[in-house]
């Protein structure tokens, strides 16, 4: 049973009118182009693929789509906007469950590995990415690289968005490896805010690159960016590609 929590109707149903940003051509354009080199003609699996920002206009753009998500709530926004035929989805949690046939690429964006509370369930992740890809084919995720620089001794809260319309900070527990997010959303004009918060387990490039390890993956690739620009000690987020060697078929 994984330890994700699980997004109710109403977070699905307000999901996409609240990542407009990361809905914008802007966003997507240079995340789509990098997905469809790697996916290199074959098939892309999407874990976590919520309401289809990324999986749905990849399928569109020609990329054969399947995916995994454990919201059945976040999966019928998705079927609001394409068959079963065309991007069929698979209800469960993205450590264990399988789904048919082999991919070219695995990939899980916008820091959604993170929903996975343990590490154990982030190294059977990486495993089950394994497990779908075919010899030669790609692991891709972008997640954020953890802001502790900014946490002056004594404190454990770093805001990460203050707007007009919106208010977010992140508390760490540095023992646990874990951080809450919270926020704070203007709701409609009634002048009141929503409050929203969910946990996340946060991990470091090099962790994620010995989970790679432990599924039989090597690293292959690290950006900044979906643009492609370098990964630095100021990046405040990466993108990172692992390769299953020619030599692990059948292994996995």
């Amino acid at each position: 049973m994984t330890s994700s929590e699980l997004w109710t109707r109403a977070t699905a149903d307000r999901y996409d009118a609240e990542e407009t940003e990361m809905s914008s051509a802007a966003v997507l354009g240079p995340t789509l182009a990098f997905l469809t080199e790697l996916a290199a003609g074959g098939r892309a699996l999407e874990f976590a693929v919520g309401t289809g920002r990324v999986g749905v206009p990849l399928r569109e753009s020609g990329v054969p789509v399947a995916g995994i998500e454990l919201s059945e709530h976040m999966a019928a926004v998705l079927r609001r906007k394409i068959g079963e035929d065309r991007l069929p989805v698979a209800i469960g949690d993205m450590a264990t469950t399988v789904v048919p046939g082999e991919f070219t690429l695995v990939y899980l964006v916008y820091n959604t590995i993170s929903n996975l509370l343990t590490q154990d369930e982030q190294v059977e992740c990486f495993r089950n990415a394994a497990r779908h890809l075919t010899p030669g084919g790609r692991f891709v995720v972008e997640l954020g690289v953890p802001p502790l620089r900014f946490l002056p001794p004594g404190q454990v809260a770093v805001p990460f968005d203050v707007s007009g319309h919106h208010l977010g900070f992140d508390t760490f527990d540095l023992v646990e490896q874990v951080l809450v997010s919270h926020h704070f959303t203007r709701d409609g004009d009634a002048g009141g805010y929503r409050r929203d918060s969910s946990r996340h387990r946060y991990a470091w490039p090099a962790e994620l690159d010995l989970m790679a390890r432990i599924a039989g993956l090597e690293r292959e690739r690290r950006v900044g960016d979906w643009d492609g620009s370098p990964f630095t000690e100021d990046s405040a987020k990466h993108i990172s590609v692992w390769r299953k060697p020619e030599a692990a078929a059948g292994r996995a």
